[in-house]
C-alpha cells in the first residue's frame, strides 16, 4: 500500500517548477562564421537550466529534488494564459532575437557597420483572462505608454510599474506607419499585489542587418540569457583571444547597446558552472552577482554592467599558459 501511494505521489503532477543545475557548454562549433579562427585553449561557455514539472512527492519531500534544485510555482514559469507549447516558443523567439542583438554588437566593436534599431516591444501572449484580451494581439507591436515612446520590454515594464492595479493605460501599437491606441485596463501582478501589470508576455523588437552571415545553433535551447557569452564567442573567433586561455563561463542578456541585463537562475547556473570546474563566470552586475557568489564555492564571479565592461574584466587576467 505504502509503495503504490508513493508511485502514484511520484506520477502525479504538483502544480509547481524545479529547476535544476545543467553543466556549463562550451560554444565553441555552435557558432559559425565567415573568417573565423579556431583557438585550442580555453573558450566561452553558455550556462542553462534544466526546468521540469516537479512531482508532487518532490514538492512534499525536499530531499528528493535534487542538490541545488530550486521549487517555484507554475506561475513563475508560464506566463498567465500561456501553456507549456506557448513558453517554448517564446523562449525560441527570444534565443533567435539574442543572437541577433549579440552579433550586432560583437560585429559593431570589431568596427563593422551594422544596422541595428529597437523597433519596440512584441507580444508574445495574452492572458485568455485579462482586460487585455481581445485587444492586443500575440504578434502586436508596442511602441507608446499614454503617448510617451517605449522601444523596449524593460521601458514597457516601467512605465507600468508607475501605475495601480485596476489604473487604465493607453498603449500605442504600430499599424504599418501609424499608430493605433487602446486603453488598457491593468491588473494585481500574482507575485506582488501592489504592482500593476498588463498580463501580456513580451519580447524586443529588432531590425538588424548583419555584414556577415553569422549562424549560432544551440539546438533546442531557449530564452535571451545566452546573449552575453555569443557576443564574446563572436568576438573570440574573429578579433584577438577574448577568453586569454581559461574556459569562461558567461551568462546574462544583451541589450542592442552593449548592456548587460539580468537573468533568472543564477543559483542552477552557478552550481552548473562550477560542476563544470570553468576557470571564471561572468554574470550581471547587482542581485544576480550577489547570489551567484552565495552558491559559486572557489569560483571566481566576474560581474559586469556591459560588453565592454567584460572585455576589459577578461583582459586584466593574466594570459593563462
Amino acid at each position: 500500500m505504502l509503495g503504490a501511494l508513493t508511485g502514484a505521489l511520484w506520477a502525479l503532477p504538483s502544480g509547481s517548477y524545479l529547476l535544476l543545475p545543467d553543466r556549463a557548454k562550451p560554444l565553441a562549433g555552435l557558432v559559425s562564421i565567415p573568417g573565423e579562427r579556431g583557438d585550442a585553449k580555453g573558450g566561452i561557455y553558455y550556462v542553462d537550466v534544466i526546468v521540469r514539472k516537479a512531482s508532487l512527492l518532490e514538492r512534499l519531500v525536499p530531499q528528493l529534488r535534487g542538490d541545488g534544485s530550486s521549487l517555484v510555482p507554475e506561475h513563475a514559469i508560464l506566463p498567465p494564459g500561456s501553456n507549456e507549447s506557448q513558453r517554448r516558443q517564446q523562449n525560441l523567439n527570444a534565443m533567435s532575437v539574442s543572437q541577433q542583438v549579440a552579433a550586432a554588437v560583437a560585429l559593431r566593436e570589431l568596427g563593422y557597420e551594422v544596422a541595428a534599431r529597437k523597433a519596440g516591444v512584441l507580444v508574445a501572449s495574452v492572458a485568455p483572462d485579462v482586460p487585455a484580451a481581445g485587444k492586443l494581439q500575440p504578434g502586436d507591436v508596442l511602441v507608446e505608454v499614454d503617448r510617451e515612446p517605449v522601444r523596449t520590454p524593460a521601458a514597457l515594464r516601467r512605465a507600468i510599474s508607475t501605475r495601480k492595479p485596476g489604473d487604465t493605460v493607453r498603449l500605442g501599437i504600430r499599424a504599418g506607419k501609424d499608430v493605433r491606441r487602446v486603453d488598457i485596463r491593468t491588473i494585481a501582478d500574482p507575485d506582488d499585489a501592489s504592482r500593476a501589470i498588463v498580463g501580456i508576455a513580451v519580447e524586443q523588437s529588432v531590425q538588424i542587418t548583419l555584414p556577415l552571415d553569422v549562424k549560432i545553433d544551440l539546438g533546442g535551447v531557449g530564452g535571451p540569457s545566452a546573449g552575453l557569452a555569443f557576443a564574446l564567442d563572436v568576438m573570440e573567433e574573429l578579433g584577438p583571444s577574448v577568453d586569454r586561455g581559461y574556459r569562461v563561463a558567461v551568462t546574462g542578456e544583451l541589450e542592442l547597446d552593449g548592456n548587460v541585463g539580468p537573468i533568472g537562475g543564477v543559483k542552477q547556473k552557478t552550481i552548473g558552472a562550477r560542476r563544470t570546474g570553468v576557470d571564471v563566470f561572468l554574470v550581471p552586475a547587482g542581485d544576480n552577482a550577489a547570489e551567484a557568489r552565495r552558491h559559486a564555492g572557489n569560483l571566481r564571479i566576474i560581474p559586469v554592467k556591459s560588453f565592454r565592461q567584460a572585455l576589459r574584466e577578461l583582459a586584466t587576467l593574466p594570459a593563462k599558459n
